[in-house]
C-alpha cells in the first residue's frame, strides 16, 4: 500500500535524522515530493505520532518532537523505575538457556559496527537489532510476559531520544558499558547488574539535556 511505503519512507528519514528536531513536518511537501494523496500522507503521518516520532500541533499540522521534549525524561524515569527490578528478577530466575542468549546477543552486539558510511551520522540498523536484543536477552529470564511486553513497549518509544543521544554523545563507551553488564547479570550479581543497568539508562537520557551537536 502506498501509506504504508510513505510511512516506512518518512519513519526512516526521521531516525536518520533527515528532519531536525522541532522541525516541521508539512503533508503538502511531503506528499508533493513522494508523489502520491494529502490522504495518504496524513495517514502515514497519523501512524508516525503513534510511533511517537512526531508530534500533532494544535493548529493540525506536525513536527518532529524536540530535544527538549519532557516525554524523553519521563520514558527515561519508566525504564529505570522497571527494567532494572526486571533484570533483578532475570539474574535471580533465568537458567542456563538464558546465559547463553545473553552471551550470544552481548557477543554480536560487540562485534556488529555502530555506525557505517553508507547508513550516515546515526548508528546502523544492524547495531540497532543487536542492541535491542541484547537488552531484551539480559530480562527475558525473569519469566513475565507481562513485564517484558512493557520493555518492548519502552524501548519502542525510546527509539528516537536513544539514537540523538548517541550522536551528542561520540565519546561514550558503549561498549565497555554492556560488557560490564554482561559479566554482572553472568556472575549473578543481581544488585551490580541492576545498578549498572540503570546508570545506563540515565546516560542515555543525560546525553539530551547537555550541550553537544544538534
Amino acid at each position: 500500500m502506498l501509506s504504508e511505503q510513505v510511512y516506512a519512507q518518512l519513519r526512516d528519514a526521521i531516525m536518520r535524522g533527515r528532519y531536525a528536531p522541532g522541525e516541521a513536518l508539512k503533508p503538502q511537501d511531503l506528499a508533493k515530493a513522494q508523489g502520491v494523496s494529502l490522504a495518504v500522507v496524513r495517514e502515514a503521518l497519523v501512524r508516525v505520532v503513534g510511533d511517537g516520532l512526531a508530534d500533532r500541533l494544535p493548529n493540525r499540522g506536525f513536527a518532529v518532537p524536540a530535544f527538549s521534549d519532557r516525554r524523553w525524561q519521563e520514558i527515561a524515569e519508566a525504564r529505570r523505575t522497571v527494567e532494572p527490578v526486571v533484570l533483578r528478577m532475570s539474574v535471580e530466575r533465568g537458567d542456563i538457556e538464558w546465559e547463553a542468549r545473553v552471551r550470544a546477543a552481548h557477543h554480536r552486539l560487540a562485534r556488529t559496527p555502530a555506525f557505517a558510511p553508507e547508513e550516515g551520522e546515526y548508528y546502523t540498523g544492524a547495531w540497532s537489532e543487536a542492541h535491542r536484543v541484547f537488552h531484551r536477552a539480559l530480562l527475558d529470564g525473569c519469566g513475565n510476559p507481562v513485564l517484558l511486553e512493557a520493555f518492548d513497549r519502552l524501548w519502542s518509544a525510546s527509539e528516537l531520544a536513544r539514537r540523538w543521544s548517541a550522536r551528542r554523545t561520540p565519546g561514550r563507551d558503549h561498549l565497555r558499558e554492556h560488557r560490564r553488564l554482561e559479566e554482572a547479570a553472568l556472575a549473578r550479581d543481581a544488585d551490580a547488574a541492576a545498578e549498572l543497568l540503570a546508570r545506563h539508562l540515565t546516560e542515555t537520557a543525560a546525553g539530551l539535556t547537555r550541550p553537544g551537536s544538534a
